[in-house]
């Protein structure tokens, strides 16, 4: 399916007004201050941690609690003590609930010391005092529940979120709520109601979005585990940025009860609730928690023999004009894995081109916009940025915006205004959605029941803030696989030579997240998994 002229033409003008915006942004963005004789340079990355009870995986941290080598007040004083170290420069952790998290670390206390046996407590409670963090669009009791949205500043939750509540039940100790972008729509977490959130690494790039501030604040050591939602690659694409683990599980696992904005009509079918976590070993426990008796429908308990998976690779999209080049160091990355799986485990990696992945983001965009099966519309995006109250009118918000005057953000305008341009060509969309599940069709065949294909996480390392104006469809590199249902996991591979985070997707058949999991643990073992920051 050819680009049209009008498509390049779209393409080429949504480039333009992006470096317009990116110049505006330049303007009335302060610049960070200059060091002097009297000024010291501002730190280029978070320092790292110097207590070890901050480096365990929340398996091992639940396993020495139960043995009762380490209180539960002592973990949760230390993650406590971190936050408060980095978050000013971070920005990630949006509220805290420190008083409550030390009053339950003190319950967990009790109930260790009256002596119930390891087995009992490692069944019933498998996160048993194990501190995590939630993505403020997700509902925790006597939180605030914004998604970054003006207009709700003033919620409060009134109940948990069904995954935020299952995993309270597993014995999690929430510490706070974590930042996102405007609406949950955009891959930098920066909103009008908690501002920006920073890269650990530097805090001059960004965090990723939409669980932007559960990659930072997993990264940088202020929480072991934590619960992102994804519909267009808003756990992967936080989880790559900050050099952590983040899966999104098979379509319709997981339930995603209890977020603002949750999905509705065909979307139903792309939003996925998952987890995020510093090590890989921790995203199994945490998935069989968050999904409940949705957990049978996946094959966590099968084997994985990573001998006889059989591994494909695209090193990209085929072209995509709406996108930039795959960074070489990330294919340089990937290159790497596939050496490695070779020689080490003996298998093929067979190289593969699958043409339509060149139209992800036309793709995504229709099917999210398309009726689901029983004729219902997708929610438009400007009647979410109005909370149930009068629709926005995007461009007039920019025209406030321009001004100074809007409360949403420049990115959440220019959403409602792709959403306005879609509408435009229904024909165009009918064919894309089609095209949509062809792929589907295709990629379920290629994979089949011992598949994984290797894809980068996104086509460019870490940007600087606001530069995701300039190519606002890089997310295609995730968002695709919403669409598709297809089970991901995002795996960090070190850095790259300016000290930033790489990583890989590992995409499976639907209900094989095993073989993602499998892959990803062996790789953590390879590669090292997630590297301290501020260490140089």
């Amino acid at each position: 399916m050819a680009l049209s002229r009008a498509e390049r033409c779209l393409a080429l003008l949504l480039r333009w007004l992006s470096r317009a915006c990116l110049a505006l942004l330049g303007l009335v963005t302060p610049a960070p201050p200059r060091a002097g004789p009297s000024r010291p340079a501002p730190p280029r990355a978070v320092p790292p941690p110097r207590r070890e009870l901050l480096l365990l995986p929340a398996r091992e941290l639940a396993a020495r609690l139960r043995a009762r080598q380490v209180t539960c007040v002592e973990v949760v004083e230390a993650y406590v003590e971190r936050i408060k170290e980095v978050n000013a420069l971070i920005n990630a952790v949006v509220k805290d609930r420190f008083e409550e998290a030390l009053q339950e670390a003190q319950q967990v206390d009790k109930l260790l010391s009256e002596g119930p046996g390891d087995d009992y407590l490692e069944e019933k409670f498998p996160l048993l005092g194990v501190p995590i963090t939630v993505k403020e669009a997700f509902s925790l009791h006597g939180m605030p529940n914004t998604s970054g949205l003006v207009n709700r500043r003033n919620v409060i939750a009134t109940s948990d979120a069904t995954v935020v509540s299952r995993l309270k039940q597993a014995g999690a100790i929430p510490l706070g709520m974590t930042n996102c972008s405007e609406l949950c729509m955009w891959y930098e977490s920066s909103n009008r109601v908690y501002g920006r959130t920073n890269n650990p690494y530097d805090l001059q790039r960004i965090a990723g979005g939409s669980s932007g501030g559960e990659g930072s604040v997993l990264a940088a050591a202020c929480s072991v585990i934590g619960v992102g939602s994804d519909i267009g690659g808003s756990i992967r694409m936080p989880a790559f940025f900050n050099g952590v683990f983040g899966h999104k599980p098979t379509t319709g696992v997981v339930p995603n009860d209890g977020q603002f904005p949750n999905a509705r009509g065909v979307r139903t079918s792309f939003l996925c609730t998952g987890p995020m976590c510093r090590y890989a070993e921790d995203l199994e426990p945490m998935l069989r928690v968050m999904a409940g008796p949705g957990v049978n429908k996946l094959k966590l308990n099968e084997k994985v023999s990573l001998e006889k998976i059989k591994f494909h690779c695209m090193d990209h999209d085929g072209g995509s004009i709406f996108v930039s080049p795959v960074d070489k160091e990330i294919l340089q990355a990937q290159k790497k894995v596939v050496k490695h799986l070779e020689s080490e485990l003996g298998v093929q990696v067979r190289h593969v081109a699958i043409h339509k992945m060149k139209y992800s983001f036309q793709i995504w965009s229709a099917m999210m916009s398309s009726k689901d099966s029983d004729g219902q519309e997708a929610q438009l995006f400007t009647d979410l940025l109005g909370d149930h109250g009068k629709p926005v009118w995007p461009l007039w918000e920019l025209m406030k915006w321009l001004v100074g005057m809007s409360s949403h953000t420049l990115p959440a305008i220019a959403l409602g205004l792709t959403e306005k341009l879609m509408k435009l060509n229904p024909g165009g969309n009918a064919k894309l959605v089609s095209m949509g599940k062809s792929l589907q069709e295709e990629m379920e065949a290629l994979l089949g029941p011992d598949g994984v294909l290797l894809y980068p996480s996104h086509p460019t390392i870490a940007p600087r803030h606001n530069s995701p104006i300039c190519m606002p469809f890089n997310f295609a590199y995730t968002a695709i696989f919403n669409v598709l249902g297809l089970p991901v996991t995002q795996c960090p591979l070190g850095l790259s030579s300016e000290g930033l985070p790489l990583g890989i997707q590992l995409v499976a058949a639907s209900y094989n997240d095993h073989l993602t999991l499998a892959v990803a643990r062996y790789l953590e073992k390879a590669f090292g998994g997630w590297v301290l920051p501020g260490k140089a």
